[in-house]
């Protein structure tokens, strides 16, 4: 394979090119107004919309507190700022250790890290693109106090019994759900299991705000710590009473700007909100056309008559009711990463866009190097095998066409010819 092939993926200078994008445009005619609505109105900045967006949300998902971010990523580090601040009952500390699979996002990971916690990560089944349960309990000891799981492109581990571990030895659960909005786990949606969950609004994902997130929590104390970390530490962004109660504590401080807390500004925007509003009106619409639209691509390829096993796809539990985002497929394990990377270049000459499943194995990027993560060179088969044969194509919120169909299809089968000369 020529070095200079892998220059031309994804070259979003000639976007324009592709035939069957990783993502489409999802925002309706509906979905626009309302955003511009909010954009004339002048009054553009985190306000009624947003609180609006958040009581829907946690009330469909079930959870008593909802507190929207301006990304999924800003959601990864607000959750983990608010499960070590001071102000938190049982918080873990610097030095800790936590538990992640290495299987990732960047952003599941960096937060932990610029929090000082010592990172571990556990391998992943690659037939199911999570941890297994037994492994990463396997892998707590008494410097663990937390455990981010992260669910993967609208699937999970065996996240019900990883909790109640984990609520015994008083561990704290973060859940990114950044790729599962609306996936659930025995019927109870994902994203709820831990002590903070995580999702993401962007362009691709499952509902869309352009960027956006969202982190949901179950008690009044973490509710009250995330409101105010996401805006600067300040004191009014929580309710009256406080706002009252700090006043009269520090009468020398102009009572709107008492800082209370260490913080950030993660905040949306209204505009975000309205836009994401109405998406998520859709949700149930977007989850049952993506799960057609994967259901008729695999379909298509196992009965054709070039079928021979030559691609896998992950395993669902019978127990999961999955969200798609994306359709994730693995070669054959007879297969290597030379052909893999064929197989990815033809697919983007052919107009077929194309991303790795997350990042395949972190435990390989330079900035574990850098910071000196993984000192010990542990092997992680599982994550290393996702790199090494899986890739991802698009799965859409509108009805695949037939002529789409036929191109991944046809395009696909072009393994066999990389088998013989490769």
């Amino acid at each position: 394979m020529k070095k200079n092939k892998i220059l031309g993926f994804s070259n979003h200078s000639k976007k324009n090119n592709y035939k069957y994008l990783l993502l489409e445009n999802g925002f309706s005619k509906k979905d626009l107004e309302v955003g511009c609505k909010i954009l004339k109105s002048g009054k553009i900045t985190m306000n009624v919309e947003t609180r609006k967006f958040e009581e829907a949300f946690a009330k469909k998902l079930n959870v008593k507190y909802a507190v929207m971010t301006n990304s999924g990523s800003s959601a990864n580090l607000l959750s983990t700022f608010a499960a070590c601040n001071p102000l938190r009952k049982n918080r873990f500390r610097k030095g800790d250790e936590v538990i992640l699979p290495a299987l990732c996002w960047p952003t599941s990971l960096w937060p932990l890290y610029q929090a000082g916690l010592k990172i571990k990560f556990v391998d992943i089944n690659p037939e199911t693109l999570n941890v297994n349960a037994d492994e990463l309990i396997s892998k707590i000891t008494k410097r663990t106090k937390v455990i981010t799981l992260v669910n993967v492109l609208g699937s999970s581990s065996e996240n019900n019994k990883i909790i109640n571990y984990a609520k015994k030895k008083n561990i704290i659960v973060i859940e990114d759900n950044c790729e599962g909005l609306g996936a659930k786990l025995n019927n109870k949606y994902l994203g709820t299991f831990g002590d903070f969950g995580t999702f993401s609004f962007f362009y691709s994902h499952q509902i869309t705000s352009g960027e956006g997130g969202m982190v949901l929590c179950k008690n009044k104390e973490d509710y009250e710590i995330l409101v105010s970390l996401r805006s600067h530490g300040w004191s009014r962004s929580n309710n009256s009473k406080q706002y009252i109660k700090n006043a009269k504590k520090y009468p020398k401080l102009d009572p709107r700007y008492i800082f209370m807390n260490q913080g950030f500004n993660l905040r949306p925007s209204d505009i975000q909100a309205v836009m994401g509003s109405s998406q998520f009106k859709r949700l149930g619409q977007f989850i049952k056309i993506r799960t057609s639209n994967r259901e008729r691509i695999i379909s298509s390829l196992k009965k054709d008559p070039r079928w021979n096993n030559q691609f896998r796809f992950i395993k669902i539990p019978k127990n999961i009711f999955p969200s798609y985002m994306g359709l994730p497929i693995l070669l054959n394990k007879s297969m290597n990463k030379k052909v893999k990377m064929e197989l990815l270049f033809y697919l983007e000459s052919k107009g077929i866009e194309t991303r790795p499943i997350l990042t395949g194995n972190f435990l390989n990027q330079p900035s574990i190097k850098l910071f000196r993560i993984n000192k010990n060179k542990f092997k992680f088969r599982g994550a290393q095998s996702v790199e090494d044969l899986g890739f991802l194509i698009g799965l859409h919120t509108k009805k695949i066409k037939n002529r789409h169909l036929n191109l991944i299809k046809n395009s696909l089968f072009h393994i066999d010819y990389l088998m013989k000369n490769v």
